[in-house]
């Protein structure tokens, strides 16, 4: 038997915290509340989880195709957002799905779709379960049956390209796997979001996704080539071409569109040669501003780099790589053909020229010792262990909140001061005043950053939803009305439909609605999410 995932949050249980290790963050995180205390609560057993009687039975010819074993359940309940955990914590499985279907082929999930459709059952594609915006769980009070589709038999690279450096891959295929087989070809896909190792390239699709290029290639939509679409009304396939002119984008509809539409079973994905040149730098400013400035500058210098994340002094402390004094910037390149000495050089000078303090030698490595060491290590080590510490904080009585968005550089002080001074007035309103709110970018653009907040703070037990409700209506709106995005890469599902839904033009929405029941006449797949 292999590792297993922990049914109830993120990641898998023999990665989760010790003991120990909890009651380490507890004191930390308390001594920095300024006293608070904070009790380490065990997260649930399966045994103490009760779920309903499924309230519909499948035929016995497609009786293969689903399980109704409690940890499968369970486990399809809930994604892994901090609501989702708390709500675990709590021992409540109350929207769990009836069913859950493992199709073992293409074939297979048009037939579930069928059948779901004929009993007027919810289909839910699952992905790898990692949304953090209540993407994959049951509409609130839906009362027809609930089936959660998971296509993790569809894990397979099926042909590889290497002369157009290309490759079909199965939805179900998840990062790790699909890399795994690419590798013997010399070629990587290189997306790499945070959830990589337990999200799907159907998922990354279906949410548009944003991954690990911080310029250039920073979203899935940049490497998909073509894709094969099984929807109730039938199947839709896209050609595959590495561009072209005829009318709107057939599986552009398909990109972002959450499991409202179709199941994204297969897709040509554009690859890269694997890199063997490397380059990196950490700069320390003294103020955000100029550490903005220097930012916007690599942006549109033309150097592309694959990382260019700032970080703000808390969340450089938060995560190890600052003492909290000061704004990092961390910057890094990446070739499979060339040196990168004038890039790194270029992008130190431009610290440089905005008061940044850059090691005087910067330049190309080969292999990938470089990202994993000083600032940028650190950081880059913390990023990969956070969900662990999230799913533990969660039961310890502390808050936390991510909201990440878009806007151009010539709004982003007015819009970086209105929405911490909007989310600081929601926590003093909830009692987590004494927390704190961080800041890093995660991409960049010539044209404007994607700013990432994440909010730490102490809770009330027993009203945890209740005050990142607050929190999270709070930040919302203020991205909305300072000219952002609802968001850049989580993805809208549940949580932020009521935002997007103020975000698009009501006219477009009505055009979503009417291409969905030409695909879904019966509203079987996903219903809340995008658009009611």
């Amino acid at each position: 038997m292999g590792r297993r995932r922990k049914f109830w949050g993120w990641g898998y249980e023999d990665e989760d915290l010790s003991r120990e290790e909890k009651e380490n963050l507890a004191a930390l995180l308390a001594g920095r509340f300024g006293g608070a205390e904070l009790t380490v609560t065990e997260p649930p057993a399966l045994a103490e989880v009760r779920l309903r009687a499924p309230r519909v039975q499948p035929p016995a010819s497609l009786r293969r195709l689903f399980t109704d074993d409690a940890y499968e359940r369970a486990g399809h309940t809930y994604g892994k957002s901090y609501r989702d955990v708390v709500r675990a914590y709590r021992r409540d499985f109350s929207p769990a799905p009836d069913w859950v279907a493992l199709p073992g082929t293409e074939e297979d999930v048009a037939s579930v779709l069928a059948w779901a459709g004929e009993q007027e059952a919810v289909v839910i594609p699952y992905g790898g379960g990692s949304s953090v915006v209540g993407g994959i769980e049951a509409p609130p009070g839906e009362e027809r049956p609930v089936v959660s589709l998971d296509l993790r038999q569809l894990n397979q690279v099926l042909e590889v390209d290497r002369t157009s450096r290309a490759a079909r891959i199965q939805g179900g295929a998840l990062g790790p796997d699909l890399e795994a087989q690419l590798k013997p070809h010399g070629l990587t896909l290189r997306h790499f979001p945070q959830s990589f190792e337990l999200s799907t390239l159907g998922g990354w699709i279906a949410t548009r996704s944003g991954g690990h290029f911080a310029t250039l290639y920073t979203h899935i939509d940049d490497f998909v080539e073509s894709l094969r679409v099984v929807t109730p009304a039938g199947v839709v396939e896209t050609r595959r071409l590495p561009g072209d002119g005829s009318g709107p984008r057939a599986d552009r509809l398909f990109l972002g569109s959450e499991g409202t539409l179709g199941v994204i079973t297969e897709a040509w994905m554009r690859l890269q040669d694997r890199p063997i040149h490397r380059a990196n730098l950490s700069a320390e400013f003294e103020r955000l501003e100029d550490a903005v400035a220097a930012c916007r500058a690599i942006s549109q210098a033309g150097l592309y780099p694959s990382n260019c994340r700032l970080l703000d002094p808390n969340e450089a402390l938060y995560n190890g790589a600052g003492d909290g004094t000061r704004t990092l910037l961390l910057v890094a390149f990446e070739s499979a053909d060339h040196a990168l000495d004038a890039w790194i050089g270029r992008a130190a000078e431009c610290c440089r020229d905005h008061g940044g303090a850059v090691p005087q030698e910067v330049g190309t490595r080969a292999g990938a010792e470089g990202a994993r060491e000083g600032s940028a290590g650190a950081w880059r080590n913390a990023f990969i262990r956070m969900p662990y510490y999230r799913d533990a904080i969660a039961g310890m009585g502390v808050l936390n909140e991510t909201f990440e968005t878009a806007c151009t550089w010539d709004r982003f002080e007015e819009f970086n001061s209105g929405v911490s001074a909007a989310v600081h007035s929601a926590m003093d309103t909830v009692g987590a005043g004494r927390g704190w709110l961080s800041l890093r970018f995660t991409h960049v653009y010539p044209d404007g950053p994607a700013p990432y907040y994440s909010v730490t703070g102490p809770a009330t037990r027993g009203e945890e939803i209740e005050q990142w409700q607050v929190i999270k209506e709070a930040a919302s709106n203020a991205i909305l009305e300072l000219g952002g995005t609802i968001t850049h890469h989580h993805a809208v599902g549940r949580d932020h439909a009521p935002w997007y839904r103020r975000e698009q033009a009501p006219l477009y929405l009505d055009s979503l609605r009417a291409m969905k029941k030409t695909l879904d006449p019966a509203g079987i797949l996903n219903p809340g999410v995008l658009f009611s």
